[in-house]
């Protein structure tokens, strides 16, 4: 499938968030006692919004260390220019270190980092065109994988429960005035111990961003910018299953109670896909990029792309 026109304005960022429970009303009685009376669940709420970021595209969640990591692309998302960083947060979002990461300290080197995920005690990040580890504990550099020309705009990554890491390329580019164009390929790249392999490729990933491993279904959610069709995935296997649709240009993805927390920038929001259904959680949120869940505390950040913050939604 092509995709749409609208994904010409491509990428990144956030704000907002989820999980509308539905109320169940209580069934009339003639003389409701006050202790009985059912209690309306509560709607999403933010809970605070922490500002000072440099085009914020990725924000996770690391449970062990009860932090948050988020990736600062800090200029055009597409250019070497060497100036990237990465934040670490407290658990309540405020600002623990802003440059835990700094491109050119440390021999730390970081151009447009975008997706995170956490393998052991090592960060891994998205970065154009080569996959960077860093210490979780320290921020020092342990590891770069390049994968060169064959990378266009590597965007979003996750880890399989073999620790294989698997980067989304979305195929675009952006040029000096920030205009982005599609020349592609569509692909996903694999990395395991040091080997990259393309682990699949097709327009039909129409433009793919986010991918997250989903435990419960054990298969990655791909979820495109250029396209509504939310996908399941499974490397290796050759059949791929549409999981539903959304209103187009998806950006990141969080498994969440059975289905998955999706962010678009086409209508600013933040919706949950279920059952092959989708609904609204959150809405009015412009640039919503590439999210982050504590699912203890059911609470989510958003990386809001264009406005430089990051908002800290309570689920439930």
């Amino acid at each position: 499938m092509r995709p749409s026109t609208n994904a010409t304005r491509v990428y990144s960022s956030a704000l907002s968030v989820l999980f509308l429970l539905s109320a169940c009303s209580p069934k009339p009685a003639a003389a409701p006692k006050p202790d009985s009376a059912a209690a309306a669940p509560a709607a999403p709420s933010k809970v605070t919004s922490t500002s000072g970021f440099s085009t914020p595209e990725s924000v996770l969640w690391d449970a062990g260390q009860g932090v948050w990591f988020v990736s600062n692309i800090n200029g055009n998302p597409s250019v070497k220019d060497g100036n990237g960083f990465i934040s670490r947060l407290t658990a309540d979002g405020g600002i623990d270190s802003l440059h835990f990461v700094l491109s050119g300290r440390d021999g730390a080197k970081l151009n447009a980092p975008k997706g995170l995920t956490l393998v052991g005690d090592t960060l891994w990040v998205a970065d154009i065109d080569a996959v960077r580890g860093f210490n979780s504990h320290t921020g020092k550099p342990v590891a770069t994988v390049e994968i060169g020309p064959k990378a266009r705009f590597l965007n979003d990554i996750a880890a399989g429960p073999d620790g294989t890491l698997y980067i989304t390329d979305t195929g675009v580019e952006f040029d000096a005035k920030g205009q982005a164009s599609h020349p592609g390929p569509d692909q996903i790249f694999a990395i395991k111990g040091r080997a990259v392999t393309v682990a699949v490729s097709g327009a039909w990933l129409e433009w793919p961003n986010g991918i997250s491993w989903n435990a419960a279904t054990h298969q990655f959610i791909v979820v495109p910018f250029g396209g509504p069709h939310l996908l399941g995935w499974t490397p290796g296997v050759a059949k791929v299953d549409t999981l539903g649709t959304g209103p187009g240009g998806q950006d990141g993805v969080e498994p969440w109670q059975g289905g998955a927390l999706v962010t678009s920038w086409t209508d600013s929001t933040v919706f949950m896909l279920e059952h092959g259904s989708t609904r609204k959680v959150v809405t009015g949120v412009g640039s919503p990029a590439d999210i982050g869940l504590d699912p203890a505390r059911g609470l989510l950040a958003i990386p809001v792309f264009m406005e430089n913050r990051v908002e800290f939604w309570k689920l439930q």
